[in-house]
Parts: C-alpha cells; structure tokens; sequence
C-alpha cells in the first residue's frame, strides 16, 4: 500500500457480482451481454479455466483477449462486426465471438494490435480451439 496507507486498494466485499481479486492481486471479472438466463453454459470450473486462459494469452501477447458465447443472428460477421466496438479496450484487443446454434466462429482485432494479430495467427488459434469442441477435459 504506497504512501503509508492502511486501506486497500480494492475492497473485495464490495466488488461486483462475477467479480473477484486474485493471487496476484488483479481484479477479474465476468460482463455478460444481453438478457441473463438462469442455464448457464459453463460450469464455475470451465468458466475459471477459460479465464486463465484468456489471462495467460493476454500476458504472453500483451493483447487482451475478449470472449462472447451467444447468438451473432443470421449473419455471424454483421452481429461480430456490431458486438466488436463495445467491448472493453476494442482498439488493443481482440474479440473471439462464438455463435453455438450457427456453429461459427468470428474474430476481430483491433487496430493498435493488427501488428500482432495477423490472419495466419488468428486461424491456428481458431484451428486449436475448433479441435479441442467435443473432447472430454
């Protein structure tokens, strides 16, 4: 705690719901877009090991990684295209959208990481997770 003081930084209690401090002392969180529903997707396991996941590309890369699981409508690019500006930091990261009922996968990068996110390495990263679908963890 700099500057001698005794409160901290963050005060855990008072986070939001999906909100927690971890080991290192970052805050991570949970936004969900669109309506809640009650039937979730993920288990509290899948959905901690995607956010390691997603923490560990964003460390290696320095990029940060934005995920949505959900309905892109008809057309997956125009929903990914539509989704991609509101989310967190759009410019400096990259949104992986998954549309399960039209079984697509969309990416967009920003433009302050097109450097670094090219094409050819966008399709490895959708070729690997494509792969692991179906396999038992």
């Amino acid at each position: 705690m700099a500057g001698g003081s005794s409160f901290p930084a963050v005060i855990e209690s008072e986070l939001p719901v999906g909100s927690v401090v971890t080991a290192s002392g970052r805050v991570s969180g949970v936004h969900r877009a669109g309506d809640p529903f009650d039937d979730l997707p993920f288990s509290v396991d899948e959905l901690v090991a995607l956010d390691d996941a997603m923490t560990d590309a964003t460390r290696s890369t320095k990029v940060r990684f934005n995920a949505f699981i959900g309905d892109l409508g008809e057309d997956t690019a125009a929903g990914a295209d539509a989704l991609f500006p509101k989310t967190p930091e759009a410019e400096r990261s990259v949104l992986i959208a998954v549309s399960p009922n039209q079984r697509a996968i969309e990416i967009r990068s920003g433009r302050k990481v097109a450097d670094r996110v090219t094409d050819r390495v966008v399709q490895l990263g959708v070729t690997a997770a494509v792969s692991s679908f179906g396999r038992p963890t």
